[in-house]
């Protein structure tokens, strides 16, 4: 039977990894998650650790949904801005 697991619960098996305490083997047998998909997140983790600290958590794609967000909004002030100006 597959084990499903959270974000929390995979970055913790990941962690644990990363410290090298535990082997994946070790690692695998406690967690009963196959040690290449612990291999993965470690990997992972790895890659992706920097996000954390940068932009306050925030990932790239999120900046951009924001910053498009944002304009979006002006837009649409100066628009009805626009609008009023515009009336007799």
């Amino acid at each position: 039977m597959r084990k499903i697991l959270n974000p929390h619960q995979k970055a913790k098996i990941a962690l644990a990894a990363m410290k090298e305490t535990k082997t994946f083997a070790e690692l695998s047998s406690e967690h009963q998650v196959h040690p290449s998909q612990i291999s993965d997140w470690k990997t992972l983790l790895e890659k992706e650790a920097h996000t954390i600290f940068g932009s306050h958590g925030k990932s790239k794609e999120e900046e951009t949904i924001a910053k498009l967000e944002r304009m979006i909004g002006q837009r649409e002030a100066e628009i009805e801005w626009l609008k009023k100006i515009s009336r007799p």
